[in-house]
């Protein structure tokens, strides 16, 4: 009994062995070709790999690279070899298998260069890579940075409304993006010069709950300087310290930039001098950081200044860079220190770097505008005689400069060669001819250039359509200014602030103010608007006898944060002078300098003329006295004619 016990178990046992043999011994086909793959791609045969080609399936293809996630070099050259084999159907999720492993090992480059392939040439949407991913995200053990990496990826291609879709997809279904990811949409967003969107997702970022890194700060700094917000950028500065949140050399240099553009260097050189104060010791200086300081300088005429901070990156082992070069001889070149741009040029090429076409453009630019054609044409030769091909920027200059020397003709024939060699890419030249046949008072010529435009194939720009309708205005055919204008939207073309100031001073023109001041409120809820809006519309209303309205929009400038400038108060003091308001004059002059602002020689001129008109010598005199002692540099006709005799009568040496 027992023995047949005994049998009975070994037969079953038996039984079940030979089952599981079975099972072992005759797995799927996938299942071999899987395995094979494995082994040889291990061993990079390639040879052997190719005779399994054609067994390949989208889902073998996820398999192996999943199992070779931690070789990353072997899955990303499979990947790229099955790609090569056209018979093979590719699928996102192969892809993002990839893409997941790549991302894990830091491979950021190699993963954006797949998903941006996926969107832009293989034309899947971001919806359908975003799925994928997520679908495979926890097989791989993946981090949020594949999706950080998915929203660089759709900023690269230029999608902005894809990569913000990302974003708020993977806030509804749980998934997070980091800091990384909006720090790198808001830098596209500045790109795209969308400031006020700008502020409108930094403030989504904040509400939810997101900690702002340095770069966060880096860009709420460059933005504020972008518009010019120098104070408040400074105050972010020191609002990261109080996050113990330590600037970088970028931090200072944006600042410092900012600061050179608008021309306050006693704020720059002081940050540069505490830039290791306040950084904790880990920042100094660099090739940028004093390009930033040679550049304000250079821009206010001083480009002997900027030249000594050239010497001093020396000194500290900072050597200077071909933009150094650039802008120091631009810098000279814009005070006619031609000599000193060209000594330049030999240092330069002392010290193994050649001049490029931005220094020979620059230098050729500020030829043309002192009358020198000839120098202008003997650059151009020295120019390609070295090889350095002349750029669109080149092309441009050269079409500008026989214009504004009246060589219109030359600059014509000059066009058509570059028309014929194939050699204009933009409508840059284009523009530039338009304007001056719109300055001749040749608009039939002009449009017949831009009938010539749409026949080569170039699409007018907003530089195009601008200039036509600002003529169209100052010439008072508003009409046919809107004409254009609607021309330009069918373009898909935005108008800008310049267009639009021009339509403002076209319908002031046809004394239309009603309209003027219903476009500028339109602009002010559009937020764009700036000093010449206001400047424009004032005078307006001076020439059509409106005082009040002229005076209530000045008022209305400060309240929205436009400060009056020379413009405004000489427009208002004109307006006052011709009514014989001769004391009214006097006390806005007198405001002018209260609020900063030194009269110039217009002021003087007009303040002189209608108190020599209306007023006594002694007045005149007195009036004379006063604007001088305040800084005011007399026009020198004005003097001579007005002023310089009645000082005479009255016994004072001129």
């Amino acid at each position: 009994m027992f023995l047949s016990f005994w049998l009975s178990k070994r037969i079953c046992i038996l039984n079940r062995g030979f089952h599981a043999c079975q099972h072992f011994t005759n797995p799927s086909t996938g299942d071999i070709v899987f395995k094979a793959i494995c082994i040889n791609l291990k061993h990079r045969r390639w040879n052997i790999l190719e005779q399994m080609s054609p067994s390949l399936t989208s889902l073998l293809v996820s398999r192996v690279i999943c199992q070779f996630q931690n070789s990353p070099q072997l899955a990303l050259e499979f990947y790229n070899w099955v790609l090569e084999k056209k018979s093979v159907l590719q699928s996102v999720e192969s892809c993002c298998n990839v893409i997941h492993v790549l991302v894990k090992l830091k491979k950021f480059d190699d993963a954006l260069s797949l998903m941006r392939n996926l969107m832009s040439i293989n034309g899947r949407s971001h919806w359908e890579v975003l799925d994928a991913l997520v679908k495979t995200y926890r097989m791989y053990d993946s981090s949020p940075a594949v999706f950080d990496a998915l929203v660089r990826a759709c900023t690269q291609i230029g999608a902005t409304e894809s990569a913000y879709e990302v974003i708020k997809k993977l806030q509804l279904e749980g998934y997070w993006v980091t800091i990384h990811a909006w720090n790198n949409f808001l830098s596209h967003l500045l790109k795209l010069n969308e400031i006020s969107r700008f502020w409108k997702v930094y403030k989504e970022i904040v509400s939810s709950g997101y900690v702002e890194n340095i770069y966060t700060f880096n860009l709420i700094i460059y933005a504020l300087c972008k518009e010019s917000k120098l104070l408040e950028a400074m105050s972010i500065f020191y609002q990261s310290l109080k996050h113990s949140i330590w600037p970088n050399v970028v931090t200072f240099n944006m600042i410092i930039d900012g600061a050179c553009q608008m021309g306050a260097m006693d704020l720059a050189l002081k940050l540069i001098s505490k830039m290791e104060v306040m950084s904790g010791g880990t920042v100094k200086p660099d090739c940028v950081t004093y390009n930033c300081l040679i550049n304000g300088f250079c821009k206010t005429g001083k480009a002997s200044m900027a030249e000594k901070f050239k010497n001093e990156m020396m000194d500290n082992d900072i050597e200077p860079n071909l933009r150094t070069y650039a802008t120091l001889v631009d810098g000279y070149s814009r005070v006619g220190s031609l000599e000193e741009a060209f000594r330049l040029c030999d240092e330069m090429l002392k010290k193994g770097l050649l001049p490029n076409s931005i220094i020979y453009n620059s230098i050729i630019q500020w030829h043309y505008i002192e009358g020198d054609v000839e120098g202008a044409s003997l650059l151009l030769s020295d120019m390609i005689d070295k090889r350095i091909h002349p750029d669109q920027v080149t092309y441009s200059i050269l079409t500008l400069g026989l214009c504004r020397n009246g060589y219109v003709n030359e600059a014509f024939k000059f066009h058509n060669k570059l028309l014929a060699e194939n050699l204009i890419g933009d409508s840059f030249s284009y523009n530039i001819l338009i304007n001056y046949l719109c300055r001749s008072n040749n608009l039939a010529g002009a449009k017949q250039l831009l009938a010539s435009m749409y026949v080569r194939g170039f699409v007018p720009d907003v530089v195009t359509f601008g200039t036509l309708i600002d003529w169209h205005c100052k010439e008072r055919s508003i009409e046919t200014a809107v004409q254009v204008y609607e021309k330009m939207m069918k373009a898909g073309e935005k108008p800008n602030l310049l267009i639009y100031n021009s339509v403002i001073n076209g319908l002031c023109k046809k004394e239309s103010l009603d309209l003027a001041g219903v476009l500028k409120d339109t602009l002010q809820r559009m937020d764009i608007f700036d000093v010449i809006t206001y400047n424009t519309l004032i005078n307006g209303y001076c020439k059509s006898g409106k005082i009040d309205e002229a005076f209530a929009l000045s008022s209305e400038m400060r309240n929205v944060g436009i400060l009056a400038n020379h413009v405004t108060y000489n427009t208002l003091i004109n307006f006052l002078c011709k009514l014989g308001c001769v004391q009214q004059a006097k006390e806005l002059m007198k405001m002018m300098i209260l609020w900063g602002l030194v009269p110039n020689s217009i002021t003087y001129t007009t303040l002189i003329n209608s108190c020599n008109k209306n007023c006594s010598p002694e007045e005149v005199i007195e009036l004379h006295d006063y604007m001088v002692l305040k800084g005011v540099v007399p026009d020198k006709q004005t003097y001579r004619a007005i002023v310089s005799p009645l000082l005479q009568e009255d016994g004072v040496e001129t």
